[in-house]
C-alpha cells in the first residue's frame, strides 16, 4: 500500500513510478477521489460539530426553562444527516483503499528500466554451465527412466502440474529440504517456523496477493486460502505489532509446501516439475529497519547463493528490470541456476526487499530507538530455495552417461551415504 501523502505531495513522480511498471498515469484519479473523500471528511465533521453546539443549546434552553423544539426537530435532521454522510464516506474511503491496494510498489531508482526480463542484468555467475561427453537429458527423462518420478499417477490422482516421487529420488527431494533448512537455522541466523498452511483474507491482504491476484490463488470452502508462498504467514507473523528497534533484524525461515493455481501460466513449463501446483520451498523472511533493508537484501541474497555453491551447482544472480519486479517488490534479485537439460538459466530464487509497502498494509511497526513516535519496518522475502527446482538442478548438473545420478557429496549424510542415484549394480 502507497502513502497517500506521498502521492499528493509527488504525483509526478508517482506517475513516473508507475511509467517504469509499463502503467498508465493514476496520480489525477487517486487526487480526484482522495479530494472527494476529504471533501466528505469534513463535511461530517460539520455536522458533527453542528450536532453537538445544538445538543449543547438544547440543555442550556431547557434550564433556562425556554422552548427548545426548534433545536430538538435541527438536531434529529443532523442525525439523519449525519447518517448518510458516514455511509457516503465509508463508501469513498472504501474506492480509495480499493483503488490504493491495486498499485505496486515504486520501483527504487537504482535499479534497471526496462519492460520485462530482457532487460534484466546479469551481476556475477558462479561456476560455468556444466558440459557432458554425451548429451544431457531433461529431469524427467532421468526421473522417468529410473521409475521414480511418476506423471501419470500424479495426474490419475490430481490432474495436470502434480507428480508422484518415489524411491531415491522421494529422498533426494527430503534431502534437499533438510539441507537448506539447517543451513540456514544453523549457520545464517534464521528461526525456524512452522506455520499454517491455510490462511485468512486479511493476511494475503497484508503481503499483496490480495485483492488483485485472487484467480492465482486456490481458496477452500471454509474461506480459507492455501499459502502460495510461506513468504504470507512469515511476513504477517508482526502485522499489527509494534516491534522495539533492539529486535530488528528478525529473520525466520520455514519449509513449507506451496500452492499455486498458475492462471496465467497456461502452455509455459507443461512437462516436468518446473511449474507445478503444488511444491516444496524454504523461504527467508526479514524484518528490518528502513536503513538497513538493503544491506540486508544483499545478506538474503548470499545466504540463497551458499545453498548452490554447497552443492555445486552452476548459476548467476540477476538484478531485476523496473518492467519485471513482482507486484509488492521495490527491489528483486533472481538466483537462477543452470539447467543442462534445456541448455538454460532457470529461476531458483527470488529475492525482493518490499520497504514499506507491505508493512502498511498490515500495519507493521517499530519504535526507533530514542523517539517517542513509530515507524513503518521493511519486510523482505527471498528463496532459499525452491525444493522442487533444486532436485530438477541436482539431477540434470549430475547426471551420468548411464542415466544415473550422482548424489552431491553435502547431501551424502542426508541420504545415508547414498553416492549413485539408480545404481542398481
Amino acid at each position: 500500500m502507497l502513502d497517500i501523502k506521498w502521492i499528493r505531495e509527488e504525483p509526478q513522480a508517482f506517475d513516473a513510478a508507475l511509467k517504469r511498471r509499463g502503467l498508465e498515469p493514476l496520480a489525477d484519479a487517486v487526487l480526484a477521489l482522495d479530494a472527494r473523500h476529504r471533501e466528505i471528511q469534513a463535511e461530517l465533521q460539520a455536522i458533527q460539530t453542528r450536532r453537538n453546539e445544538s445538543s449543547k443549546a438544547i440543555g442550556e434552553a431547557k434550564r433556562k426553562g425556554e422552548d427548545a423544539a426548534g433545536l430538538m426537530e435541527e438536531v434529529s435532521g443532523l442525525k439523519q444527516k449525519m447518517a448518510d454522510a458516514e455511509e457516503t464516506e465509508r463508501r469513498f474511503g472504501a474506492e480509495l483503499t480499493e483503488l490504493l491496494s491495486g498499485i505496486p510498489n515504486p520501483p527504487l531508482a537504482e535499479i534497471p528500466d526496462g519492460p520485462d526480463e530482457t532487460a534484466n542484468v546479469c551481476l556475477r555467475e558462479h561456476l560455468a554451465p556444466t558440459e557432458f561427453a554425451f548429451e544431457p537429458k531433461e529431469h524427467y527423462e532421468l526421473g522417468e527412466a529410473l521409475g521414480f518420478l511418476d506423471f501419470e499417477a500424479a495426474a490419475k490422482l490430481s490432474g495436470s502440474r502434480f507428480v508422484v516421487m518415489r524411491g531415491q529420488i522421494a529422498r533426494l527431494h527430503r534431502a534437499l529440504a533438510q539441507f537448506m533448512i539447517d543451513l540456514h537455522t544453523t549457520e545464517h541466523g534464521y528461526e525456524e517456523v512452522a506455520p499454517p498452511l491455510l490462511v485468512r483474507d486479511h493476511v494475503l491482504y497484508g503481503t499483496g496477493q490480495l485483492p488483485k491476484f485472487e484467480e492465482d490463488q486456490f481458496r477452500t470452502t471454509s474461506d480459507h486460502w492455501l499459502i502460495p508462498t510461506a513468504e504470507v504467514p512469515l511476513t504477517n507473523l508482526v502485522a499489527g505489532e509494534i516491534l522495539e528497534a533492539e529486535a530488528l533484524p528478525l529473520r525466520v525461515t520455514a519449509l513449507t509446501p506451496c500452492f499455486r493455481s498458475e492462471a496465467g501460466s497456461a502452455g509455459r513449463d507443461t512437462r516436468g516439475m518446473l511449474r507445478q501446483h503444488q511444491f516444496e520451498k524454504v523461504e527467508m523472511v526479514s524484518i528490518a529497519k528502513p536503513e538497513e533493508s538493503l544491506q540486508e537484501l544483499e545478506r538474503m541474497v548470499g545466504c540463497a547463493e551458499e545453498v548452490l555453491k554447497r552443492l555445486g551447482l552452476p548459476y548467476r544472480v540477476m538484478v531485476l528490470s523496473a518492467g519485471d519486479i513482482g507486484f509488492g517488490a521495490a527491489k528483486t534479485y533472481d538466483v537462477e541456476v543452470w539447467l543442462p537439460g534445456q541448455k538454460a538459466y532457470r529461476e531458483i530464487s527470488s529475492c525482493s526487499n518490499c520497504g514499506d509497502f507491505q508493512a502498511r498494509r498490515m500495519k507493521a511497526r517499530y519504535r526507533p530507538t530514542g523517539e517517542k513516535g513509530t515507524r513503518f519496518v521493511h519486510s523482505l522475502n527471498g528463496s532459499g530455495v525452491a525444493v522442487g527446482r533444486c532436485l530438477i538442478a541436482v539431477m540434470e548438473n549430475y547426471q551420468q552417461g548411464n542415466g544415473t545420478i550422482v548424489v552431491p557429496e553435502v547431501l551424502r549424510p542426508y541420504m545415508g551415504g547414498l553416492e549413485i542415484i539408480g545404481d542398481h549394480g
